[in-house]
């Protein structure tokens, strides 16, 4: 009797989560592989990082995802390289066989050859990043609170975004409400609402990825709530208590440094570190960010058995451009790949992966968001409501959904945000 087809699949983001979902009734066994025993709702992170959410509110065990699928197996272990000649994934700690392998393991933030600056300005892709940023950004109010100096205290009230893609712009205007309405009140010294809050582009517009009209509505609905939006300005410094920037044509270049405490990084992704082990072990090309350029059926070239999807795959869509690094690209691939093993399995193939772009939303503030679906370019009001609906729609749990949906609402009616917690020994300061 055959044993039955092995698939490991590394990465339990929205790609390997669906990949195993949609292979429970294929005569495989699944082993999910991930370093974290949890899969992250990432999209949701910013709102952990301002005190919106608690982290368990945009975390699902694995194991209780998978609890009710029979052929799929969780392990919690660290993979360290491939070896495609065997087909084995090799863990820090043992072995692992298999007939396909699908690689998920998604991004990190890039600091563009300055990664001295990680340190100074946290970018913001996991748990630990989101409570570390909201431990940074109520200490900075706090250390504001006993500081006498104005110098001081207004270096402590300045919160610098680097990037204006859709987590920055997200970032600045729920800094801007934390500041202006949900600390209002709570201190004696010093008033939150003198914070500034600095979103720093280096293109000519925030929310490059959408059409400019949505750009300049986000950037209107930013500037109302009181963040200072700065384009066409590049980072050339960074450390603990200063930002310098560069502004101006190249014969004409303005250079400035803002004090400031607290910076968030938001400005560029790189690949997982798997990328290079891939690229090593099948001689798969890497991009400059090191995504893994892959086929029109998501495989490696020469590779058949070695799928690479979601943000970590470089997949060229049909306007000539990799997708966004998104969920819905991480999504739709791995339901693809999960019916194109299938069909293997029975002898059949499947036409290339075609990507279905469902549109791109970006949340501002309380009733400001900007959405565009196909030929709809919404703002405001509708678009904010569209924006909630597809993130709890998209929550894996349901039980998650409902604790969302519950903090939301009294975040909506109280203006509050109850997971206000530094849980992480305060940055050292210079006093």
């Amino acid at each position: 009797m055959q044993a039955t087809h092995q698939v490991v699949v590394i990465g339990g983001g929205f790609g390997g989560l669906n990949v195993t979902r949609k292979l429970r009734r294929a005569p495989v066994e699944v082993t999910l592989v991930d370093r974290r025993n949890f899969h992250l709702f990432q999209p949701l992170l910013y709102q952990v990082a301002t005190g919106g959410l608690s982290p368990a509110n945009i975390a699902a065990p694995l194991r209780s995802v998978f609890r009710k699928q029979a052929n799929a197996e969780v392990l919690l272990g660290e993979v360290v390289e491939i070896d495609a000649a065997t087909r084995q994934v090799i863990l820090r700690d043992g072995k692992i066989p298999y007939d396909t392998l699908v690689v998920a393991t998604g991004v990190s933030h890039q600091y563009f050859g300055h990664d001295e600056w990680e340190p100074f300005a946290p970018g913001l892709k996991s748990i630990e990043n989101a409570t570390a940023i909201r431990g940074r950004v109520l200490t900075a109010f706090e250390e504001a609170e006993r500081e006498s100096d104005p110098a001081r205290i207004r270096a402590w009230l300045t919160f610098v975004i680097v990037g204006g893609g859709a987590t920055g712009v997200e970032l600045a205007g729920t800094l801007c409400e934390l500041a202006r309405e949900t600390l209002r009140g709570n201190f004696r010294r010093i008033n939150p609402a003198d914070a500034e809050v600095i979103l720093i582009e280096a293109t000519d517009r925030v929310l490059p990825a959408f059409v400019p009209q949505l750009s300049a509505k986000a950037q209107a609905s930013l500037e109302k709530l009181g963040t200072q939006v700065r384009l066409n300005n590049r980072v050339t410094n960074l450390q603990a208590d200063f930002v310098t920037v560069q502004s101006g044509p190249t014969n004409a270049v303005q250079t400035e440094t803002i004090p400031a405490r607290t910076v968030l990084w938001a400005a560029g992704v790189q690949a997982s570190p798997l990328g290079k082990a891939v690229a090593k072990a099948t001689g798969a090309q890497l991009d400059r960010a090191g995504r893994v350029i892959v086929q029109p059926d998501c495989t490696v070239p020469g590779h058949p058995e070695i799928f690479i999807i979601g943000d970590l795959a470089n997949f060229t869509g049909s306007d000539g451009k990799p997708l966004p690094g998104v969920a819905q690209p991480a999504i739709q691939e791995g339901r693809y790949v999960a019916k194109l093993i299938a069909a293997r399995l029975r002898g059949q193939t499947l036409p290339p992966f075609k990507y279905r772009d469902l549109g791109s939303l970006a949340t501002i503030g309380r009733h400001a968001a900007v959405a565009d679906i196909g030929p709809f370019k919404i703002s405001g009001w509708l678009a904010w409501w569209i924006w909630l609906v597809i993130h709890l729609m998209n929550i894996v749990q349901h039980q998650s959904r409902i604790l969302v949906l519950l903090q939301w609402g009294w975040t909506y009616f109280t203006r509050n945000r109850a997971a206000r917690l530094i849980t992480q020994v305060p940055q050292q300061t210079d006093q």
